[in-house]
């Protein structure tokens, strides 16, 4: 199994040598930054995937490309060089609206659910309401990440819909790790940023000016499925084997994490660094669930063609989602 690493910068590059042509027994997942990606990363190290593969009768070559932003993700669904895609629940609405009658993009599976926290070092704001033209919100996609998409549903909550971008202006993409360095260090443009674990965590730790301003479940009315898998319709189609192996890797993977929260969080350190006692609080947090199933993701959805984000309506998970059996009691 290979992981290849890939900034922003030659992502266009990579875009052009991809292929269109699905093939069983070959899976190339992106993924981006975070604990989020743990059932990934656990799947990655236990060779999950390859074990499924051989269930079904199949050797799978899996590669994993690393991105940073849903719009990012997203073109490299469509371009064929990635089959999965691992991004917010915004982008995947965003791909599944642009592509409904024609690829037909759709989730797969959930990450599971974890909690996402707008964190300010600006002391002056305690709320959204309080953001200036003095404040940039670093996210990893304006408009597209689920970051930004919940940060436009809570705007409409508070100044009504016809206000939903109203913050827009103020969000500048930037990867993860680099937005949440300007908010422990300050003495940059960047005073927010809509993260994820660890992030956010090590944001509060590393610098006592940070404070929470926004919860993703406040906003979506509870724990939800803000991280997701994805992908094209004629994937699913021709590498049947190839898709129901990577499923059950994803189960797999979620039930070690379960019994083997400490070896999970070892596994996510090998390639990334981190505190691990703040590590294992995060994996261990009783608001974190590492799951397959998603939660949670419908009224978002429902709020984005509400305001003309989107043109399709979701009305149930089976929309947006291939409707497999680990799928069916997801909202």
């Amino acid at each position: 199994m290979t992981f290849r690493f890939l900034t922003l910068a030659v992502t266009a590059l990579a875009l052009l040598t991809g292929t269109a042509r699905a093939e069983e027994g070959r899976l190339r997942i992106a993924q981006q930054f975070g604990v989020v990606y743990l059932l990934l990363n656990v799947a990655q190290d236990q060779q999950l995937i390859e074990k499924h593969g051989k269930q079904q009768g199949v050797d799978i070559k899996v590669e994993f490309v690393q991105l940073s932003g849903g719009s990012a993700v997203n073109d490299a669904l469509l371009a064929g060089s990635i089959d999965i895609a691992g991004a917010g629940v915004g982008p995947l609405f965003t791909i599944w609206d642009r592509t409904r009658g024609k690829q037909n993009v759709k989730g797969v599976a959930s990450l599971g659910n974890f909690p996402y926290y707008l964190v300010s070092n600006n002391p002056a704001v305690k709320t959204i309401a309080d953001f200036t033209d003095k404040d940039r919100i670093a996210l990893p996609s304006v408009g597209v990440s689920v970051q930004s998409r919940v940060l436009q549903f809570a705007s409409a909550k508070l100044w009504g819909d016809k206000e939903f971008n109203r913050l827009d202006k103020l969000q500048v993409a930037l990867p993860h790790p680099e937005a949440a360095a300007a908010i422990i260090s300050g003495g940059t443009e960047i005073t927010a940023h809509f993260g994820n674990p660890p992030f956010q965590e090590q944001e509060l730790a590393g610098n006592p000016k940070a404070r929470i301003v926004l919860n993703s479940y406040d906003v979506l009315g509870g724990p939800a499925s803000a991280t997701l898998l994805y992908a094209t319709e004629k994937f699913r189609a021709e590498s049947p084997k190839t898709y129901r192996a990577f499923v059950n890797a994803l189960d797999e993977a979620a039930q070690f994490i379960a019994r083997n929260p400490e070896q999970a969080a070892d596994i996510y350190l090998k390639t990334n660094k981190v505190d691990r006692a703040l590590l294992l609080k995060i994996v261990r947090n009783p608001e974190v669930q590492f799951k397959t199933t998603p939660q949670n993701t419908l009224g978002l959805g429902q709020f984005l063609y509400r305001v003309g984000a989107i043109k399709n309506e979701p009305k149930t998970i089976t929309d947006y989602f291939f409707d497999d059996a680990h799928v069916k009691g997801g909202n």
